[in-house]
């Protein structure tokens, strides 16, 4: 099941599970155009996927900000920068080599990463839609347009694309997207695995720019994002994810190797189901001047 059409910005009674199509639709318009289309409800929903933009520009309705949410005109969040951390054994940036660098190849700027640019393979698991907020550690605590994030993680099986056996010839769960007016950034891919010594999550760089990340320029910052335990065991009751719960209850995030040192700037608010997917948020503190 694809996971609900849930937008920042939309009321909470608003366009509930109208699947990856209407997903895709939304992510592909103007912050402003979203906007709009949320404010018409379903019937602005039905309209963009007919292929006609909703007229008019009324005012959107009153909206319940959850955790890590950035609206037009809010506040931005001010945190802490987020920890800087490992990229891990299996990066896929370029640094081991031009054969390992998903960041030059066609189509690695996207919205939806759960499918491989090159065998169209399709990585297998409950859908998640992963929403960070960049903002400027400290000071003004500003959101970061134009900034972009490149993403990856490991498939249900705990496999990482491109290195781990079984996956070496896929790139999927590996994308790159811009922030938005707002700062915010939005991800389509699965809920990953948990493989033997590592507690369930994300890994993403920072770049200054799209043009930053897909051309070898610098990275502003390396971090991870954990997940949840209670949601953590309810998706690895699914048999997609094999051995992932049995892993998970050998682990703690007390003892894990990056997150012990203290994790809660880096603790996903995941709200959601299996059956209809996760909608995981937080904002991002980037130490940029």
């Amino acid at each position: 099941m694809q996971p609900h059409a849930h937008f920042s910005g939309e009321s909470p009674q608003d366009l509930y599970d109208l699947g990856l199509k209407a997903d895709l639709a939304m992510l592909s318009q103007s912050p402003i155009t979203r906007r709009r289309v949320l404010s018409l409800g379903l019937m602005g929903v039905a309209a963009l996927l007919a292929g006609c933009a909703p007229i008019g520009t009324p005012t959107p309705p009153a909206t319940h900000a959850e955790p890590g949410a950035s609206e037009a005109g809010a506040a931005a969040e001010c945190v802490s920068p987020i920890p800087r951390e490992t990229a891990g054994p299996f990066p896929g940036n370029g640094a081991q080599g031009p054969a390992l660098n998903v960041l030059g190849r066609s189509g690695v700027v996207r919205p939806d990463i759960r499918t491989s640019l090159g065998t169209g393979n399709t990585a297998e698991g409950v859908p998640l839609r992963l929403e960070l907020t960049l903002v400027r550690a400290g000071g003004d605590c500003g959101p970061l347009p134009g900034y972009a994030v490149y993403l990856w993680h490991c498939d249900a099986q705990g496999r990482y694309s491109m290195y781990s056996p079984g996956a070496e010839d896929e790139d999927y769960l590996r994308g790159v997207q811009a922030a938005d007016e707002n700062g915010v950034v939005t991800f389509l891919t699965i809920f990953p695995g948990c493989y033997s010594g590592r507690w369930p999550h994300f890994h993403f760089e920072i770049y200054a720019s799209v043009e930053q990340a897909t051309g070898a320029g610098n990275v502003v910052h390396t971090s991870q994002i954990a997940l949840p335990e209670d949601i953590c065991r309810a998706v690895y009751a699914d048999a997609r994810y094999g051995a992932s719960l049995n892993n998970l209850s050998r682990l703690s995030l007390e003892r894990d190797s990056v997150f012990r040192d203290g994790w809660e700037s880096q603790m996903a608010a995941v709200t959601g189901s299996v059956e209809e997917g996760f909608l995981a948020r937080l904002t991002v503190g980037a130490p940029v001047s």
